[in-house]
């Protein structure tokens, strides 16, 4: 297996399909691993693009026994595996959790990042503040750390069965054995989804970027996705309406077209 050796020996899980000094890097969300993109790998390397994918700190393959399992952490592993591979130009696709990773990477590999893709990506910011009226509400996220804590199999069944709009109850099924993968640990990041505010940090980013939203979302608000252009003013947004969370595995052939026309486009 490829690992990445990280802080105190442990390491990060990782795939390389392709060659050559530029690569699409994908990110999947909170708690799951890169499996989550076996409905695209294929394709993305069949248009011609070098194709990296690395399971988060205590997820998949990936060491389950970290530290510290924080959204700025694992953005240091994404940074860490492009100096690893000696990339010089990358795509980074963040999906759910993951968005918000690959905003603070890109902040980090500065011109490096050729181009940020989106998919249903909880940034700039996943709850409500005072002058950013989408997203969940601090409760709702109380309640759902405490659900999680007090039945943590039945409450990432629930999850799972939430993530797509119209899947089948095999894909639920694969989804639940994914998250069922990760550490109890990994609450850390999804918990620092609550303070997370990366308007900032979009509004000064000049790379192409496209925000890809579920406009059935029930995992991030919709209008989080799509406020990335307020922020991001050149950004572009592409509508999956009739998908949920989960457009790579929901409308498969339309998200792999649109993610391999913006990687050949900044790579």
């Amino acid at each position: 297996m490829a690992i990445l050796e990280r802080e105190n020996g442990k390491g990060i899980y990782f795939e390389d399909y392709g060659s050559g000094d530029s690569a699409l890097v994908l990110v999947h969300g909170w708690g799951m691993g890169l499996r989550m993109w076996d409905y695209n790998i294929a394709a993305l390397k069949q248009a011609g693009l070098r194709v990296v994918s690395l399971d988060h700190r205590g997820c998949g393959f990936s060491d389950k026994d970290f530290d510290d399992f924080g959204i700025q952490s694992i953005a240091g592993d994404v940074v860490a595996l492009v100096d690893h591979l000696d990339l010089k130009k990358v795509v980074l696709n963040g999906w759910s959790l993951g968005g918000a990773v690959v905003v603070a990477a890109a902040a980090e590999l500065g011109e490096r990042c050729a181009g940020l893709f989106l998919t249903c990506g909880a940034t700039p910011a996943y709850l409500q503040k005072p002058d950013f009226p989408h997203g969940g509400t601090e409760q709702a996220m109380a309640e759902t750390l405490a659900a999680m804590a007090a039945d943590r199999v039945n409450f990432l069944a629930g999850l799972s069965a939430g993530v797509c709009a119209d899947v089948t109850p095999d894909v639920v099924g694969w989804m639940h054995r994914c998250f069922l993968e990760a550490t109890p640990m990994a609450a850390q990041g999804l918990a620092e989804l609550g303070p997370l505010d990366q308007r900032d940090i979009l509004a000064g980013f000049t790379m192409p970027i496209t925000s890809a939203v579920g406009a059935l979302d029930q995992v991030v608000d919709p209008n989080v996705c799509r406020s990335v252009k307020d922020y991001a003013t050149h950004a572009t947004l592409i509508e999956f309406e009739h998908a949920g969370h989960a457009p790579q595995i929901e409308d498969t052939a339309r998200y792999n077209e649109a993610l391999i026309a913006f990687s050949h486009a900044c790579l």
